[in-house]
């Protein structure tokens, strides 16, 4: 790993400040860009995060697929986090805080709007980010692909009554064409970029000639992060500057839940000795949301200008830096976890 590799978490923090500069001096610029969205996903962001994702879609062996069903256990893992704990740790969070240790600054009006926000985050799994927290901690990229593609079969079954019990509302409408957009961009175009690339290479004749592409391509993958980061905070630098006391009591419930959920995931992970390659993404994935589907979600529930709406924008806001600290205590206890899958089980006496 050089030295750009190693000193991410400081380009992001760089990244985090130009982008509210920038959002701050150039606001019409990026109302430009804010505009260039279709089905609530901005077309810009889905470009970068395309850049970001098709690298580690280049190390898919369709092939080894069927070798997957060989580790069900870490399949198992995330399904248990992301759709039996998860939504329930997201709505209690937001209750405890904003319930009672923020209701003295907080009407109760808004208090249940920033909780809906939080609750629309929690049953929405991350679709496209994951594959590049999965790359930044080595994961095994085949196994990546099929907890996304699960999560997201379920995800269209399962989000709009789950959002609707939690919510206490009779009826969550699922923006369709968000939430298909968004598997098509993130998933499935990559993927067939990913493997036709890899195809190629492989026809080339050279041993080689795959992983000096991977290298070739990684620093893009890191650019087209920070590029995000920039743009993300970029287009909400307005929402920052005018309300920075409600983003910072919704940022402290929603960096404690990413945290929890992390180490649950950790623990389960660590019980199914499950190695580093697949308790990482297993881990990252419930951690992480599906911002655009839960934005889409808030607004056309509460309208734009809601507190669901912004909780669900802090998200975005709050999930890179943390999600980045997260790869990080993945990426140092890898020796642990390999450790720890690889040593013989006690036999019961």
């Amino acid at each position: 790993m050089g030295i750009f590799e190693r000193l991410l978490s400081l380009w992001v923090a760089l990244a985090i400040i130009t982008g509210a500069l920038l959002g701050w001096l150039f606001p019409s610029v990026f109302e430009v860009v804010a505009g260039l969205e279709f089905a609530h996903v901005n077309l810009v962001i889905a470009v970068l995060i395309w850049l970001m994702i098709y690298p580690m879609m280049v190390q898919i062996d369709l092939s080894s697929l069927r070798q997957v069903a060989d580790q069900p256990k870490g399949l198992a893992l995330t399904l248990v986090v992301n759709w039996l704990i998860k939504p329930l740790t997201m709505l209690a969070m937001g209750w405890l805080f904003f319930r009672v240790i923020f209701a003295p600054w907080v009407d109760p009006a808004t208090a249940t709007e920033y909780i809906a926000g939080m609750v629309l985050l929690g049953v929405a799994p991350c679709t496209a980010m994951v594959f590049v927290w999965s790359q930044l901690t080595r994961g095994n990229a085949n196994y990546t692909l099929v907890q996304v593609s699960v999560n997201d079969l379920i995800m269209i079954v399962a989000f709009a009554p789950l959002a609707a019990f939690l919510l206490g509302v009779t009826d969550v409408q699922v923006p369709w064409s968000t939430l298909l957009l968004s598997v098509v961009l993130y998933v499935v175009l990559p993927l067939i970029a990913g493997v036709l690339t890899r195809n190629w290479l492989n026809r080339c004749g050279q041993p080689d000639q795959l992983t000096s592409f991977l290298a070739t391509i990684k620093p893009w993958s890191i650019l087209g992060l920070l590029a995000t980061v920039i743009l993300l905070f970029g287009l909400q630098a307005e929402t920052l500057i005018a309300q920075p006391l409600a983003i910072g009591m919704i940022a402290i419930p929603l960096t404690l839940q990413t945290y929890g959920i992390f180490i649950i995931a950790f623990i389960g992970a660590w019980w199914l000795r499950l190695p580093h390659n697949i308790a990482a993404p297993a881990c990252l994935i419930g951690s992480s949301n599906f911002f655009e589907l839960a934005v889409a979600v808030a607004i056309s529930l509460f309208g734009l200008h809601s507190g669901a709406a912004l909780a669900t924008v802090v998200g975005v806001l709050v999930e890179v830096p943390v999600m980045l600290s997260l790869v990080a205590i993945a990426n140092r206890t890898q020796p642990w976890m390999d450790r720890r899958s690889t040593s013989p089980q006690p036999t019961a006496s």
